[in-house]
């Protein structure tokens, strides 16, 4: 019998991978977290709300036999990034992944009011603030890290973005609920599809490697309405929305060795949204 040089635990593997997280204390960023810990990854941190990622830090440190630490950072501030990469450094040394998951999205910028806002009313300042955290803060980071990466000859960044990255947000669907994705949400998702193309370009034959994955509805009950919740999932091939953990194998993908032919992409993950 053949003995198989590639098994797929070697090809998945990040053991002892130091990673940033942007986002870590939010719904999906605390997944990640966890699950890449469960898998021996050392966790970088990162968001503004100190409670929650503290406390993720502590879970995470009491589960699993990995390095996990919290920093708190106001991602719309230079200052802070760059004081924020000498601490990380001091403290992990080296950086093999960024995963820029951090976003000003719809529960952190939409009031239950906000549907009422149109287009032509969007208020400028909600306009600044989700360029600064979904886009400018991805820059920052891509720039900041991706210093570190050239002078360690290696590194991989993913850079989250979505469905309506790609697509326009089917207002159908929100008709009859108090929330919305806002214009500033759509319009920095798409710019960093672009974004990621044009770094994966620029870094050619440095050995970092950038790609974008691009998810689709998370099922969250805390906020969405079963009326939406149905309608969202009539417009997907799989008939449903995702759960946190569909997000999981794509991810573990673009960070692992099993991608290492893989940059400069757009991996969608949407249960057939785009796809008719």
């Amino acid at each position: 019998m053949r003995k198989n040089n590639f098994l797929p635990s070697k090809l998945f593997d990040i053991d002892n991978k130091n990673i940033i997280l942007t986002g870590s204390a939010g719904l999906l960023g605390s997944h990640y977290a966890d699950f890449l810990s469960s898998n021996g990854a050392n966790m970088i941190l990162i968001d503004i709300n100190e409670k929650q990622n503290t406390k993720l830090e502590k879970s995470i440190l009491s589960k699993y036999n990995t390095n996990a630490h919290a920093y708190t950072c106001d991602l719309t501030s230079i200052q802070e990034i760059k004081s924020l990469k000498k601490s990380i450094l001091k403290d992990f040394k080296t950086i093999d992944v960024l995963i820029n998951n951090a976003a000003y999205t719809t529960k952190s910028s939409i009031t239950t009011t906000s549907k009422k806002i149109s287009f032509e009313k969007f208020p400028f300042e909600m306009w600044q603030n989700s360029l600064s955290v979904n886009l400018t803060s991805v820059f920052l980071f891509c720039q900041e890290f991706g210093e570190i990466m050239l002078k360690q000859k290696e590194g991989i960044i993913v850079n989250i973005s979505s469905i309506y990255g790609l697509v326009g947000a089917d207002q159908r669907i929100y008709d009859q609920t108090s929330f919305n994705l806002p214009v500033s949400y759509a319009a920095t998702k798409g710019s960093i599809i672009n974004l990621t193309k044009y770094l994966a370009a620029y870094w050619q034959k440095k050995n970092i490697r950038v790609n974008t994955l691009s998810l689709g509805g998370v099922k969250d009950t805390n906020y969405q309405k079963s009326n939406f919740i149905k309608k969202y999932s009539e417009k997907t091939m799989l008939g449903r929305m995702a759960n946190k953990t569909d997000f999981d194998g794509a991810l573990l993908f673009l960070i692992s060795n099993a991608s290492s032919y893989v940059t400069g992409t757009n991996l969608i993950v949407d249960g057939g949204w785009t796809a008719w």
